[in-house]
């Protein structure tokens, strides 16, 4: 099963900057062990405001306590709070993950779907398999590169384009747009991300 987990981190005043330094060692490293345990999928970052210390980590567990030794093994721990995303497969998702394109940035999406109230079933259903067309096109074009599932009905997409304005390109041609509440999320390259390390 796999989770994504927004990870915050909040050094407390007075930590001297050797002992902060000695800690994120630690945790690269130690983030190199659960990439090749096959436990830290990816790690990115989001948008941050000045002063924030914040991660997006995709990981993989049977369950969520699993997950908790995991993430409790992380030396940056001591300092994090960790908000847990369970994510479940999305019929749309690529039968293997887009590889990345280096000179692309990558995009999270969520999506909520709201069907007009009356909307005829044949158009429904429509919609829904040029949908499902669209998104393995995107795929093969090596924009879509996941998609999910989360567990409060909305879906996560990752992306990846070659400017903000392709990704609203992008967006705008899904055939159910019209139907979609989109929150896009730009993501940047965390040092200790695994699908880099590997590049």
């Amino acid at each position: 099963m796999q989770f994504l987990v927004t990870m915050t981190t909040q050094v407390p005043d007075g930590v001297m900057e050797a002992e902060v330094d000695e800690v994120r060692a630690r945790e690269a490293a130690h983030s190199r062990e659960l990439a090749a345990a096959g436990q830290l999928l990816r790690l990115w970052r989001p948008p941050l405001q000045p002063g924030e210390w914040r991660t997006f980590g995709l990981f993989e567990a049977n369950d969520a306590d699993q997950l908790e030794e995991v993430l409790s093994s992380m030396p940056l721990r001591i300092w994090r709070h960790d908000d847990v995303m369970p994510l479940e497969p999305h019929p749309n998702d690529p039968a293997s993950p887009t590889p990345l394109d280096a000179g692309a940035t990558e995009y999270f999406t969520i999506f909520k779907l709201t069907v007009p109230e009356g909307a005829p079933a044949a158009l429904v259903d429509e919609k829904i398999a040029r949908e499902a067309t669209n998104t393995r096109r995107l795929a093969a074009e090596g924009k879509l590169v996941r998609l999910w599932k989360r567990d409060d009905g909305r879906s996560l997409g990752l992306w990846q384009a070659d400017s903000p304005e392709e990704m609203t390109r992008i967006l705008t041609s899904l055939p159910l747009a019209d139907w979609l509440e989109t929150d896009t999320i730009p993501l940047t390259v965390h040092p200790s991300d695994p699908a880099h390390a590997a590049a």
